[in-house]
């Protein structure tokens, strides 16, 4: 059975069952997960899970309920219907209910690559075999994984759609008398992850941070690798273009209001990679504005909180929406074409390995005294509404002199605004080459080019 039969079967038992005036959604979801870790440069874990699951959810009698199983024989999706509907006269009165989504064309969604989708274990290990080669004897850690989705909705009301996706990750690490490097990527086809080209740089990396000299806190220019700009985009995301957290007045989100610099365009954009082309509602996904060119344009909303602000859903229904709210989930910064290439023989003249491509090359060549920044970690939202965060950087820090890395630098905590930061006259460069960063939640990811930014604030050693 199909997930569209399987979907369309549960609505009918929902009639069967409760009447036809219950409104009903149906979200059925496969998914083929595998996972190959690695550690001290050997493989020592490989897993994989295939996993069919059915999310229902229920408004009768003014009252919404939503359950889900992973029995789908009839006598598992008849206990689901059965259930939810108990659970809705249990629940309390939903006034704010914004009806079922209506009938209308679903997008095809972005082709899926079938190798990716069908990847075997040996294929995975083999971009492991070829990052722990490159790392050339330095202790190497980290991961590859595939992911295969398809999936199906269907609801009452006569609406349908139907989607397949397919994607491909690796993260991994490499160590150099405790200095460690770092090179993530994220992409549509397996078969576009180079393991080898990620363990020489994140080797090249462990051995520039080695031996890092101590600086005092304060505000430096800096340039932001794209591992350290998608913690950015990460917390722009769930905290400041969120529709739930914009209508509670908890984001910094000013819609036609510039509060970015002209050089930031952010767009959530689903169907640029291999995604599911509906949301948990069936909404048909787009590529939603968030800033252009530096205005701040829109959130991101699902159906309940889109119908309170009065707009509409923008595609993102979710799990946990209805408390956490909605947000995006596959946020690109745009490129803007950048400044020209630096020369290439200003790559080798500081640091060997700091600078990892000409693309951040070239912004930091532009730096009379500043900070390259590899990566951020361990980020915590002190204050939602100005979303000012504090975080440690790791996996190397560079003093940058005069457009040359001279020394590495021990790590920072820092505490920064991240809207002001990319405030207006403050982002002083965007690389050419966005690189798309994974995520640990499923279906998330994050892309972004090298950024430079006037001014960060590090407020103290990563020590204390």
């Amino acid at each position: 059975m199909s997930e569209l039969d399987l979907a369309g079967r549960v609505v009918e038992l929902v009639r069967r069952l409760a009447g036809p005036g219950t409104q009903a959604e149906v979200v059925v979801s496969r998914a083929d997960l595998a996972l190959t870790r690695f550690a001290n440069s050997f493989i020592h874990q490989n897993v994989a899970e295939s996993a069919t699951t059915v999310r229902l959810r229920l408004h009768v009698d003014g009252r919404t309920a939503a359950g889900s199983g992973s029995l789908v024989d009839p006598d598992g999706l008849t206990a689901l219907v059965e259930r939810t509907l108990a659970a809705t006269r249990l629940a309390p009165p939903d006034p704010a209910w914004p009806g079922l989504t209506p009938p209308a064309p679903v997008p095809a969604g972005a082709p899926v690559d079938e190798a990716t989708a069908a990847a075997s274990p040996d294929e995975r290990a083999a971009r492991v075999r070829a990052f722990v080669d490159a790392v050339e004897g330095l202790e190497a850690a980290g991961y590859c994984r595939t992911a295969h989705r398809a999936g199906a909705f269907a609801n009452s009301a006569g609406h349908s759609a139907v989607g397949r996706s397919a994607e491909a990750a690796m993260d991994g690490i490499a160590r150099a008398a405790g200095a460690d490097g770092v090179a993530r990527h994220c992409a549509d086809r397996l078969g576009d992850l180079d393991g080898g080209a990620l363990g020489a740089r994140a080797a090249a990396k462990a051995r520039a941070a080695a031996d890092p000299v101590e600086l005092p806190p304060g505000r430096y220019e800096v340039v932001l690798e794209p591992a350290a700009v998608a913690d950015l985009l990460q917390n722009l995301a769930w905290y400041g273009f969120n529709g739930k957290r914009y209508a509670e007045r908890q984001s910094f989100a000013e819609p036609g209001t510039a509060q970015f610099d002209p050089a930031v365009t952010l767009v959530d954009d689903p169907l640029h990679a291999s995604g599911l082309p509906y949301d948990l509602e069936g909404t048909p996904r787009r590529a939603l504005t968030l800033v252009e060119a530096g205005t701040t344009g829109a959130v991101a909303h699902d159906r309940r909180s889109g119908a309170e602000a009065g707009t509409g859903s923008t595609g993102h229904g979710m799990v946990g929406a209805s408390t956490f709210g909605p947000l995006p989930r596959n946020l690109r910064l745009l490129p803007t074409g950048g400044p020209a290439e630096v020369a290439a023989g200003r790559l080798s003249a500081g640091v060997t390995g700091a600078v990892a491509d000409p693309d951040t090359a070239t912004l930091v060549a532009g730096m009379a005294r500043g900070l390259l920044v590899s990566d951020f970690w361990y980020t915590r939202v002190l204050d939602p509404k100005q979303l000012v965060v504090t975080g440690l950087t790791r996996n190397g820090v560079w003093l940058v002199e005069d457009g040359v890395p001279t020394r590495a630098v021990r790590d920072f905590r820092f505490t920064e605004s991240y809207p002001r930061a990319m405030g207006p006259g403050r982002v002083l460069g965007l690389g050419r080459a966005p690189v798309r960063q994974p995520d640990r939640m499923d279906g998330f990811w994050w892309e972004a080019p090298a950024m430079r930014l006037a001014s960060w604030n590090f407020t103290g050693s990563a020590s204390g």
